[in-house]
């Protein structure tokens, strides 16, 4: 049966796959509130309506986990209307002399194995970022929190902070699949890579699949002792906490 979600994407003029937390039910029942927890693909290049739209969020910050290098002057007027935070989580080398060569040299499987290296490092290697990130939810923090397309970056933190609201990981992953229906990485993408790559060798990094996140769930499981254990012991996040700031 195919998953059907609750959480449209929040429509925009030039922002994508934006979409709110609120509603997500938790174990003892209550659900996250509306409007206070949004991820998205970078909303840098907004119009003025879609300004207009998120200031109606009265939104505490935005948190960006883009590197420098994928960041552009054009979105000065972004910037100077949010109280707009960098965090960059900057996994391998995301180059354009990077990964042209390995995409045109490779397949879909290598395509794929790449993502899969990319999540397993997520867990292991930006712990700093991601407790941070989380840390601004124990604030109670109203939030935008974004990478480029909203759907890598993005979805692990997402993931990281359902999991502390005690969602149940079946409804994360769910989730997380939804990018593929808001995702405009495709165009994202391309554009960045002006470049005739052959689409099976594009598609694995422009779609998510569960594989990839359950990568990164894999490793917090195997090398953290679960989730609650890497919440509370590795990142050292208050998740009571947390629950209390966003659920109702």
């Amino acid at each position: 049966m195919q998953h059907v979600s609750m959480h449209e994407a929040i429509s925009f003029d030039t922002i994508q796959n934006t979409r709110d937390l609120g509603a997500y039910q938790a174990a003892d029942g209550r659900r996250i509130q509306a409007r206070r927890l949004l991820r998205g693909a970078n909303p840098g290049l907004a119009s003025v309506a879609d300004i207009a739209k998120l200031k109606s969020y009265q939104l505490d910050l935005v948190l960006d986990f883009r590197s420098e290098g994928e960041k552009q002057a054009a979105e000065a007027p972004f910037a100077a209307a949010f109280a707009w935070i960098a965090d960059p989580v900057m996994v391998g080398n995301l180059s354009q002399e990077t990964l042209l060569p390995l995409l045109r040299n490779g397949s879909a499987e290598h395509s794929r194995q790449f993502m899969l290296d990319f999540y397993r490092a997520f867990p292991v290697n930006y712990q700093a970022q991601f407790g941070r990130f989380l840390r601004l939810a124990e604030q109670g923090k109203t939030m935008l929190y974004h990478c480029t397309a909203g759907k890598d970056r993005t979805g692990f933190a997402s993931a990281l902070l359902l999991s502390a609201l005690d969602v149940e990981r079946a409804t994360i992953v769910a989730d997380y699949l939804e990018s593929n229906r808001n995702n405009a990485s495709a165009k994202v993408l391309a554009q960045l890579f002006k470049a005739d790559l052959a689409p099976e060798i594009m598609r694995p990094l422009l779609n998510v699949e569960a594989a990839y996140l359950e990568a990164a769930l894999t490793v917090i499981d195997e090398e953290y002792g679960g989730m609650p254990h890497y919440l509370r012991q590795v990142l050292d996040v208050d998740v009571e906490r947390i629950r209390r700031n966003y659920l109702v």
